[in-house]
């Protein structure tokens, strides 16, 4: 099969078009033939950072954790699943397990789902990690009708489906953003958009008495933002917690944070099913139409990996980038 590798790791390391034997399904999983891989920010930190991550597999390496497919062959020990079934997932690229950025991918049947009908394959594959991170942190939060929400970074790529599924829940919500096209897209979802480069913290938090939940998808610095914004006894979810700060404002606002780190179930087998339940149950949300993803313009092919990552880090993609295979 045809496959894009790296064979070293760095900011500067490139992918190669490389041959390889076509995977054969164990038990337990399904071969997939890939139709459309998405790129994650987890991805260029893998290529970044290399074994400075304890994620990153060994090289040469195939990355690429979302996709979207059909299934070509059944290992032994899966049931629900025939050859030619159109699924989605997030079950490779990390640790042992090979990605995506590939025209196969042996996937872990319980890390998979039915593709929503109502979407493309390169629609399909933008879905997985994010909406299962969007999914986790609302459920950690406590997320209910009437409750007041705020999304900091609400036309990301975790951000914008947290936005949507927080907005089916009932909640009230907030985001925040910069520029004409991000604030349009938060607002074209039914959320109120805040400008974080024009609006000060504690303007909109005075103008809204304090947020039930918070979920920073920006996180560092940023967190102490989450803490001001956060109301008494609030819950703070963060997807990015890899920095030291100061947790005194959380400590006298009496906050619950929590950390959320999806990979989990991957790197070490626990709880897998969940994920594929998360996603059966999001594939039935798009296709009542309550969710949507949110693509960048730009296409890309698979040979075509390095300009799609470049594009994920510039900054300048709106929605989530997306490789053909």
């Amino acid at each position: 099969m045809k496959a894009m590798t790296l064979n070293d790791y760095g900011t500067e390391a490139a992918f190669h078009e490389a041959d390889m034997p076509r995977p054969q399904p164990a038990s337990g999983q399904v071969l997939v033939r890939v139709k459309a891989t998405s790129v994650n920010t987890i991805d260029t930190m893998i290529k970044a950072m290399g074994k400075d991550l304890p994620l990153s597999p060994d090289l040469p390496a195939v990355l690429g954790m979302d996709f979207a497919g059909i299934i070509e062959e059944v290992g032994e020990g899966v049931t629900g699943y025939a050859v030619g079934d159109e699924v989605y997932g997030c079950a490779g690229g990390l640790a042992d397990l090979q990605g995506a950025l590939a025209e196969f991918i042996p996937a872990d049947a319980r890390l998979i789902a039915p593709k929503p009908k109502t979407l493309s394959m390169r629609e399909a594959a933008a879905l997985p990690l994010v909406g299962i991170t969007a999914w986790e942190g609302l459920e950690r939060a406590g997320v209910d009708a009437g409750q007041k929400v705020l999304v900091q970074g609400g036309a990301g790529g975790v951000g914008h489906l947290a936005v949507q599924l927080a907005r089916h829940l009932g909640a009230e919500v907030s985001a925040t953003g910069t520029g004409d096209g991000q604030l349009s897209v938060i607002e074209g979802y039914g959320a109120r958009p805040i400008d974080f480069m024009a609006e000060r913290i504690e303007n909109y938090v005075a103008a809204h008495t304090g947020f039930d939940a918070v979920f920073d998808t920006v996180g560092g610095a940023n967190l102490t933002n989450s803490f001001a914004a956060a109301a008494l006894n609030a819950h703070v979810v963060t997807t990015v917690a890899l920095s030291e700060i100061d947790l005194s404002p959380a400590h006298f606002k009496g906050l619950s944070l929590h950390v959320v780190f999806m990979l989990l179930p991957m790197l070490h087998d626990v709880r897998r099913e969940v994920h594929g339940e998360i996603l059966a149950k999001l594939s039935k949300l798009v296709d009542a139409g309550a969710v949507r993803p949110l693509l960048d313009e730009q296409t890309f092919a698979l040979t075509q990996v390095g300009d799609a990552y470049a594009r994920l880090q510039s900054g300048q993609a709106i929605g989530k980038v997306v490789i053909e295979v």
